[in-house]
């Protein structure tokens, strides 16, 4: 049996022994707390090691809504008054850990040691539904362990398609089981980790594995698609001033098809140094978009200039889709688009200006199937769509109610005060007031018309200087730079 604990006798005690007794009980129990509590030092984390994880190179298929953003590609050491849509999607990345940039402080955005490639280059305001890039990301696949001289003697050839951190492994041990990896079921969720830390416009719709190793989303897409978006009428004007000559812009739209020189139909970047302005169109038409319920009985009907073409030039697409509305308004003839291909009898693009950027729309980029014959490739489409809805028609709705409001808002104007023009005199018309009355309405996409006083013909405009000129000019002055800095360094 335990001997029972011995309790002390208090009753003979002073009172300066108790203060002193309970002083010493204290001290105890205090020390006996400091060492049952857990101690409350955090450990430092420990450090992320991209070494423990294999990796793959897929394909992201992406959607955005361009106008909070300052285009898609992001330059460095170019700041801009809005963020880029590459900016978001490096941020994402890195924050969960997908990418391993090899030159990065964690802020600047770094595609270094990532494979990085991008189809499309959007500009400020332009939306895309089927955007893609190629990556090389984190996977879940087994790494494989690397083999000794002697057990890698006799597999030469066996490296895996992850030859950035995958080494050689030797023949499984006899009885021990083969390593069954699915590259999509058994993967990391990319669309469901990435579209919980973009912004709300810009979703991933799907992903796609086993691309080949050279794979390169510029340079192995084989079509891309446009649409740019317009209504019909294209604005408000008495009479049919607003109405465009649909038939017309279809006529002029056909003559896009084939391969043909653009130079007429872009902006010449000298940086690049571009010599070639060949490219090949597959489809060019103007199409009735159906589908679309109307806000209201005044809501035009919608159409778009639907393009696809092997590739672009800069600012092509908003050029062509210029030059269609100028036919669509009867101010030029179709015959307008045959005349600014032929180079031969014009070599210097006239001055005109382009669409406007917020109808645009990179609608589809199509790459060739390696495991089909002349088959697209196919990209695995995230399954949280309940969620992804969600989002976008909790973003649908709330521009659908605008629109509703301001239509009906129209109805009730166009209802109660039809608009009329009487002959009433008035006093002596302003500058303004005769730029309004007398200038030609011309309509560029946005959403009111520009006012271009007298118009002139595109044939007849202010030419620019020649694609040859405009390089050489650039090229001399790089050179000039270089000189300057050469002759700095060897002070």
């Amino acid at each position: 049996m335990e001997a029972e604990p011995q309790v002390s006798d208090y009753t003979s005690w002073s009172r300066e022994g108790l203060v002193a007794r309970v002083t010493e009980l204290e001290k105890q129990l205090k020390d006996q707390a400091s060492i049952s509590q857990p101690s409350t030092l955090k450990l430092p984390k420990r450090p992320f090691d991209p070494s423990r994880y294999s990796t793959t190179l897929i394909a992201l298929k992406i959607a955005y809504l361009g106008q909070r953003y300052n285009g898609f590609e992001h330059h460095a050491n170019n700041a801009t008054p809005l963020p880029t849509v590459e900016e978001e999607l490096w941020r994402a990345l890195y924050k969960a850990r997908l990418i391993f940039p090899t030159n990065t402080d964690g802020k600047t955005v770094s595609w270094e040691g990532c494979e990085y490639s991008k189809c499309g280059r959007t500009d400020k305001g332009v939306s895309a539904f089927g955007q893609v890039i190629g990556i090389r990301v984190r996977s879940k696949r087994p790494l494989e362990r690397t083999s000794t001289p002697e057990e890698h003697e006799g597999v030469a050839g066996t490296f895996g398609d992850d030859q950035s951190v995958a080494a050689v492994s030797p023949p499984a041990a006899k009885g021990s089981p083969a390593i069954i990896y699915d590259a999509v079921n058994d993967e990391i969720n990319y669309p469901l980790v990435l579209n919980r830390l973009l912004p709300h416009d810009i979703r991933v719709l799907g992903w796609t594995p086993n691309l080949p190793q050279d794979f390169s989303a510029r340079f192995s897409c084989r079509e891309r698609r446009y649409r740019y978006f317009f209504t019909q009428p294209a604005f408000s004007a008495p009479g049919e001033v607003g109405l465009l000559d649909i038939d017309a812009m279809r006529e002029a739209a056909r003559h896009f098809v084939g391969v043909h020189d653009f130079r007429n139909f872009c902006k010449v970047d000298a940086s690049k140094q571009i010599t070639n302005f060949q490219r090949r169109i597959f489809h060019a038409d103007i199409e009735e978009m159906h589908g679309h319920v109307a806000a209201s009985a005044s809501s035009p009907k919608l159409y778009a200039f639907s393009v696809h073409g092997s590739a672009f030039l800069w600012h092509q697409v908003r050029h062509m889709a210029a030059a269609l509305f100028l036919i669509g308004q009867r101010l030029e003839e179709p015959s307008l688009i045959s005349a600014l291909l032929n180079v031969a009898a014009n070599p210097q693009k006239p001055l005109y200006d382009m669409a406007a950027d917020a109808p645009l729309v990179l609608w589809e980029c199509l790459f060739p199937n390696p495991d089909e014959g002349g088959g697209s490739l196919r990209f695995t489409h995230t399954s949280d769509q309940p969620d992804l809805i969600a989002d976008l028609w909790k973003l649908w709705r709330g521009r659908r109610i605008d629109e509703v409001l301001a239509g009906s808002l129209l109805d009730v104007v166009i209802a109660n005060a039809p608009i009329q023009y009487p002959d009433i005199p008035r006093q002596e018309p302003t500058k303004k007031d005769r730029r309004r009355d007398y200038s030609q309405k011309v309509f560029d996409g946005g959403d009111a018309p520009r006012l271009v006083g007298q118009y002139v013909k595109v044939l007849d405009k202010r030419r620019m200087e020649s694609v040859e000129t405009i390089n050489e000019r650039y090229r001399r002055r790089m050179e000039a730079q270089t000189d300057v800095v050469g002759e700095g360094a060897g002070c």
